[in-house]
């Protein structure tokens, strides 16, 4: 599952990367609030990011994402940006899942969580979505929830999701976009519109579709990877 050359490190029920050249010292992120926010992290979701920043109703975004993803079972499940674990609330325990994110502190609760839900198969890495430490052809199902404007290169971060992607696999996303603010509310990070994010998917090899559901400023999407992008992999 770990990509060729690449050696990971087990501290306190963390995957963590290894430094190249120093098989003992993981390498180290810094995370877009810092780890210190990771206490108030599920706090400020909702109370303050999703009904002042998105103009979102977090039931309504958990009972979306449940009803997309209830009929997935036993796949491989890939997440990026993982954060505290909200994916117990959509995604089906008999999945072998796998998220990846650059906070450990959020990782620390969401290994906490898959634990008390009842994921007998999980694992989460300290890694970034545009560098990951996943071999070739491993996951069947990938998702990324409300982060994608946080990547430093979304364009990179799909082609690495086209890299550990199964031929046919299916990406679940859902993120701000810019055509869906109504009241001039600033979110962090760069948006990209419904058409430059089928532009982005496109581009690496999944066909894009969107989800037509109504949640603030939320756009909810779906790619199937039909090919890798050859000029890029």
């Amino acid at each position: 599952m770990i990509k060729d050359g690449t050696r990971v490190i087990n501290k306190k029920g963390l995957l963590y990367v290894a430094e190249e050249g120093d098989k003992q010292s993981p390498v180290k992120f810094k995370p877009w609030l810092g780890d210190s926010f990771s206490a108030l992290y599920d706090f400020l979701m909702k109370r303050f990011v999703f009904p002042r920043q998105l103009d979102a109703d977090q039931d309504r975004h958990y009972e979306i994402l449940g009803n997309e993803l209830k009929d997935v079972h036993n796949a491989r499940v890939l997440e990026l940006a993982t954060g505290s674990g909200s994916v117990v609330r959509f995604l089906p325990t008999d999945n072998q899942y796998t998220g990846t994110d650059i906070s450990p502190g959020l990782l620390r609760k969401a290994v906490k969580v898959l634990r008390r839900s009842g994921f007998q198969e999980s694992a989460c890495y300290v890694a970034r979505a545009e560098d990951l430490p996943f071999a070739d052809g491993c996951f069947d199902v990938l998702v990324c929830i409300l982060a994608l404007n946080f990547f430093c290169n979304a364009d990179r971060a799909f082609e690495e999701l086209a890299r550990v992607g199964t031929a046919g696999a299916m990406f679940f996303g859902c993120v701000p976009v810019p055509e869906r603010i109504q009241r001039g509310n600033a979110i962090s990070g760069t948006l990209y519109s419904e058409h430059e994010l089928a532009e982005i998917c496109e581009a690496n090899g999944f066909r894009f579709e969107s989800i037509p559901h109504e949640n603030g400023a939320l756009l909810y999407f779906r790619a199937v990877l039909q090919q890798k992008a050859s000029s890029k992999l």
